[in-house]
């Protein structure tokens, strides 16, 4: 059977396009507490975001949950409600704004694994906890596809977000969450399935560069993009190289390259 302390794996850099949050609402009240139950990102580190930690509730209610964060006992960006919830299929719970650093891991613990083993893992991590109750109860679908939407959603904005790790993997003295039940192949099945690619922009043909290199051949410059390729951008490029560079006019503007001193 799984361990639950063996849960994690890297992202790789993101190639894709940029993706929404999962539908979402706060949870009634929480706003008031932020403040309370939150902390400066930046009190230790620089802030930025490299971890998702996954978590379960150990109970059956997110109301149950949520009482931990409305005591000031710990807190968590979202919410995953339970398949016996009317939320259930519609929307998750945000709870902390994702600018703060969330009580969802103790700041004494940390794995040589992940982020070079720092401590204060809040600091630069985000945290959801999904309502389970962790004892012979199966995770489902949109549970646990949830839960990969919202760590490609983060992937896609955090561009140093690299370790999607368990809790239990963090502090496996005293916590097995999400537990054995959850499905954690699948789920990085999920994460790591084929990205969105952002559209291809076309461009007028007289904003399009051929390259024509120093034996005649066309070099492939693919002219789709609008941030692609521009003579501003070649030309120092090619000059480093040792190479001139002549300009004939387009469309298309061709960019000529010449061995040096030609």
């Amino acid at each position: 059977m799984a361990d639950p302390k063996t849960y994690h794996f890297k992202l790789p850099p993101y190639l894709g396009a940029p993706l929404a949050e999962p539908p979402h609402a706060w949870y009634p009240g929480v706003q008031a507490v932020q403040a309370a139950t939150t902390s400066d990102r930046n009190a230790h580190g620089d802030g930025e975001v490299r971890a998702f930690v996954i978590h379960a509730t150990d109970g059956v209610s997110s109301s149950g949950a949520m009482s931990v964060m409305f005591g000031g006992q710990g807190s968590w960006h979202w919410l995953i409600p339970d398949e016996n919830e009317p939320e259930h299929k519609q929307k998750i719970w945000a709870c902390a704004p994702e600018k703060r650093a969330a009580w969802h891991v103790r700041n004494s613990k940390s794995h040589p694994d992940v982020n070079g083993g720092k401590r204060y893992v809040n600091y630069w991590s985000l945290g959801v906890e999904i309502v389970n109750t962790m004892d012979a109860d199966p995770f489902s679908d949109w549970q646990v596809q949830m839960t990969a939407d919202l760590v490609r959603y983060a992937w896609s904005k955090y561009p140093n977000l690299v370790d999607v790790v368990s809790h239990a993997k963090l502090d496996p003295q005293r916590r097995s969450d999400p537990g054995r039940d959850f499905p954690w192949e699948k789920f990085q099945n999920l994460v790591l399935a084929p990205l969105p690619q952002p559209p291809l922009v076309p461009v007028a043909a007289a904003g399009l560069l051929r390259i024509v290199g120093p034996d005649g051949e066309e070099i492939d410059c693919d002219p789709h993009f609008d941030d692609g390729v521009t003579v501003a951008h070649a030309r120092p490029l090619v000059e480093a190289l040792g190479f001139t560079v002549h300009y004939e006019d387009g469309p298309p503007k061709t960019m000529r390259i010449a061995r040096g001193g030609g």
